[in-house]
């Protein structure tokens, strides 16, 4: 497995810290070995470490809530006793009853705690409040391409971006072999995350309601919605569901990290308009296994591996309003913003004008940028034009 450089340098820091460590994410996107390569690099410079996977059954059956997972860490701190702090690894760690309140305990005690967990229940409004500041962060996504490709080079086969445009960046997905086996694997990780994590864990009764509009946001990717048009849409499927249930189930495919939203930025209020919003697949394999044949969507895919490299290399990402005419992201960071637009292809005229008019009457004091997957380079004195595979490689725009 790859050391994921850019995540581990941000936990870093916090080693010592007795914040606890909170790595969140979507399920199967390599939270358990940012862990482990943590616990390993602190236990090369011999520090002490507990890990414990609440996946496993066995771990369960013995430590299944607060008060018996307090009882454990202390058990193991009575045996080596001294001043040296315990590092305790927590994977999955919402599987045990009132985790919450055990890992404010823990920290207490002469420990550095870092856990995990599949859903952004980690950080609810509750959860934070009894921490009261109390932790940090890190959220971490699917390989980006460039982690891919490292991936499957390690693993000694090609992963071009025509596969990551498809196949996307779940780590055990390239570990499989021929495009199959991929699919097949896809599948069952998508019923774990959709049946499993979601509709038991929620007791949704609708079931078929809640995957029907599940696929149709999915396979919709890189789409500006509300939930009054999904709503509609529907009810034109002859399926009703209210503007109050479709916030629901999108709520629980963000707490999920199935989805992203991303808020359209209106110049005129310079604020955020959170009313209609693009939503996006947390990796495009979601889309490319709901789709009939080999018919994939690689015009939306590519737009939304963008999203997710801009949000990769730290920005802030927002859809931007050009009076009227959609830009497809607003990247800001450190103060510096960026109009980016992105297509497949501008090869034939009506494509080209369509994609660079999206820039009309914006000054040059912002950098205006076009990707796609052309092999031509279509800059302008105005706009900047970047192939796909050169921007999946660039550490800044």
């Amino acid at each position: 497995m790859i050391i994921r450089k850019k995540y581990m340098a941000e936990i870093k820091p916090f080693y010592e810290s007795d914040l606890i460590k909170v790595i969140t994410g979507i399920r199967r996107c390599g939270k358990s070995v940012i862990l482990k390569q943590v616990m390993n690099e602190l236990e090369a410079a011999e520090k002490r470490c507990l890990f414990l996977d609440f996946d496993l059954r066995p771990v369960r059956a013995k430590i299944h809530d607060a008060d018996t997972l307090i009882a454990y860490v202390n058990e193991y701190l009575g045996e080596y006793p001294g001043k040296d702090k315990l590092y305790v690894f927590l994977d999955e760690v919402q599987n045990v009853k009132d985790w919450n309140e055990a890992v404010r305990t823990l920290r207490l005690y002469n420990t550095s705690v870092f856990i995990t967990g599949s859903n952004s229940k980690l950080l609810s409004r509750e959860f934070t409040k009894e921490l009261s500041g109390r932790f940090v962060s890190f959220r971490i996504k699917p390989f980006v391409y460039r982690e891919a490709k490292e991936y499957a080079c390690q693993l000694g086969r090609p992963y071009e971006i025509g596969d990551y445009l498809v196949w996307g960046g779940f780590p055990a997905a390239l570990e499989q072999m021929g495009n199959d086996a991929m699919k097949r694997y896809l599948n069952d990780l998508n019923s774990t995350i959709i049946y499993n994590d979601l509709e038991n864990r929620y007791s949704i009764r609708k079931k078929d309601v809640f995957e029907r509009i599940t696929d149709f946001i999915l396979i919709s990717n890189a789409r500006i919605f509300s939930a009054k048009s999904i709503s509609d849409y529907m009810k034109g499927q002859n399926i009703s569901v209210s503007v109050p249930t479709v916030i629901k189930y999108l709520d629980y495919l963000k707490e999920a990290y199935v989805i992203e939203d991303v808020p359209l930025y209106s110049p005129k209020a310079k604020a955020k308009l959170n009313y209609y919003y693009k939503l996006y697949d947390e990796d495009v394999s979601l889309n490319s296994i709901r789709v009939s044949g080999n018919r994939y969507d690689l015009t939306h895919n590519l737009e939304n591996i963008v999203l997710n490299e801009l949000i990769y290399l730290g920005f802030n990402v927002t859809v931007y309003s050009n009076k009227g005419r959609e830009i497809d992201f607003r990247a800001e960071k450190d103060g510096k913003i960026f109009l980016i637009q992105v297509a497949y292809s501008v090869a034939e005229e009506k494509a080209y004008n369509r994609e660079f008019s999206a820039f009309a009457g914006i000054d040059n004091t912002v950098k205006k940028i076009i990707i796609t997957n052309d092999e031509i380079d279509y800059s302008t004195s105005a706009v900047y034009h970047y192939k796909l595979r050169d921007f999946l490689q660039m550490d800044e725009l």
